[in-house]
Formats: C-alpha cells, structure tokens, sequence
C-alpha cells in the first residue's frame, strides 16, 4: 500500500501561500511525539486530551507561553454543511470547506477547498475559479497528492489512503486524510475512507484533537471499522458525517456509545478551542445545514 508519508508532504509540497522556502512546522506531529520532519525540533505536548498526565507534566514550559495563551483563547467555527462536507472558520476568517462538491452552506466563498473522488459527491470538476485555493485529495496517476499549504493562521496537509470497491484495490493513493492545524487544534477529515489505517498513517497524521468521520456504514469503511478508528485517535471531539438516514447514524451511535458520551445537538455548528475541548472523547452529532442529501456535485458541478 503506498502512503503519502508526513516526510513526504513536507518535501514535495503542491502549494505554500508563504513565500520562501521556510515552512510553519505541523504542531499535530509535535503534540503527538513525533519529530516534525521541517524542524527537526523537541517534542511538544499540548493537546488537552494527552496520555495520561503527559499534558500537564511534559507541557509546563510550553503552557506558560504567550503562543499557547493566544491559542487557548483562540477559536474555530465548525458547521456541518452537507454529506461530507464541513465548513470551518479560523480566527482570523480563512474559511475551509471539506470534500466540496459545489456547496459550501450559507456564508461566502472559502479560501480553501478540498476535495476527493472516490464518488462524485465529494468533488467537482468545475470549483468556481473564485476560490483560491482548491486541493484535490487524488494524484495524476503517476504522483500521489502532496499538500503542504499555510494560508494565514492555517496549515493543511495530507495523507493518502487507497480507494477500493467491493473488496478489490481501484486506486492506491486515490483518497486523502486531510488534516487542518489552526488555533493550536488539530483536525482530522479522513474523506471517503475505505480501509484500515496503518501504523504508518497515523504516524504521518499525527494527533487529531477533532476527528471526522463518515458512518454511513457501506460505502466507506464499516461502522464497526469506524468505531475503531475514533477509539483508536481518542480525539477530543468525534463528528460523524456521510449519513444518508438516521438508521446510520443510529448503528454508528449505538455502536461508539458504550466507549464515549454522544451529544447530539439540534444545530448545525458550534465553535471550540483548546480551552473548551471536552475533558475525555465526546461525539458531537450536528444537523446538517443543507439537509441529508448530497453536496450538489456528482462530480460535475
């Protein structure tokens, strides 16, 4: 299986809002105990759902900093827009849209979009070319997708995974984990995931304080396999999405519940910072704001 490795992404970057060659190193790989592959640099803990003790113990040099000041008071607006489909928010308005396939939800155009085509729902072939920043999940058939890109107060990386259908490989490297570093948070966006992760994915991921996953139970990874992976990450926050009835949702609900607490809400965002992170692993179920359907793309949109 190949694996767009962090190592990788930091090499061989598709895009960089930034000039120079100097790169904002990934806090997702520190806060996991990972060297960052652009620094070289220490460890560092800061996510507040660390093993056992380590945030308090190994962090205190880092907590007493004016960065991780500002980045507890900092927030990030999430809204689920559609199928797989969230809409973010930074702190200082760069507005991201996940597996776009032509709606974003109310609000103006996003600066960065990205996109997968294992189905035509999570992609299209024609982003209005007013959005700056559009990155697609797959490669050109030779190079698997590479994307290292800082706008602003936010990086997006990825890591591929393998499409497949029916049990049988389709693509290697046709999907991408998307991970999103703002406001000192991580967050994880695994697309249209279709297989386990490796030990070497989630090395390349890193941590993930906010995880999304798709629990329609069929098309993607199954719900059981879904489960897995949010037991796996233990983020703070687990949004399911890809849920095409409350049926689903239900068996994906059922089945993570006897590991975590589900919050289901009523609305269709929230906003959330390092400070107001839940305490232990929560599943925060939002309503989507265009209803249960698809993102309007079918690839062709």
């Amino acid at each position: 299986m190949l694996v767009t490795l962090a190592l990788l992404a930091v090499a061989a970057s598709s895009a960089s809002a930034q000039s120079g060659n100097e790169r904002r190193p990934s806090t997702c790989l520190a806060i996991a105990g990972l060297p960052d592959p652009a620094t070289h640099g220490p460890r560092i803990w800061k996510a507040s759902n660390g093993p056992s003790g380590q945030f308090f113990a190994q962090s205190r040099q880092f907590a007493q900093s004016r960065q991780f000041a500002q980045s507890m008071a900092d927030t990030v607006r999430i809204r689920y827009a559609v199928h797989s489909t969230y809409r973010m928010e930074s702190p200082q308005g760069i507005v991201l849209a996940t597996d776009f396939a032509g709606r974003a939800g109310s609000g103006g155009l996003p600066d960065i979009v990205t996109m997968n085509h294992a189905h035509g729902t999570h992609y299209t072939t024609a982003p209005n070319p007013a959005i700056p920043h559009v990155l697609r999940g797959w490669g050109d058939g030779e190079t698997p997708a590479s994307h290292y890109l800082e706008v602003g107060d936010v990086l997006v990386r990825n890591v591929t995974t393998d499409i497949y259908s029916g049990g049988v490989l389709i693509e290697a490297d046709g999907n991408s984990i998307f991970i999103f570093e703002m406001a000192g948070l991580c967050i994880g966006h695994v697309g249209h995931l279709h297989h386990t992760l490796t030990p070497e994915h989630i090395a390349a991921i890193g941590r993930l304080d906010i995880l999304m996953i798709p629990v329609d139970g069929g098309l993607t990874l199954s719900i059981q396999g879904m489960s897995d992976l949010a037991r796996q990450f233990r983020s703070s926050i687990i949004l399911p999405m890809h849920w095409f009835s409350g049926f689903s949702l239900q068996r994906f609900v059922d089945n993570i519940s006897a590991s975590f607490p589900v919050d289901v809400r009523d609305g269709s965002e929230f906003t959330v910072s390092l400070a107001t992170l839940p305490a232990s692993p929560t599943v925060i179920v939002l309503q989507p704001e265009l209803g249960t359907g698809f993102g309007m793309g079918f690839g062709d949109n």
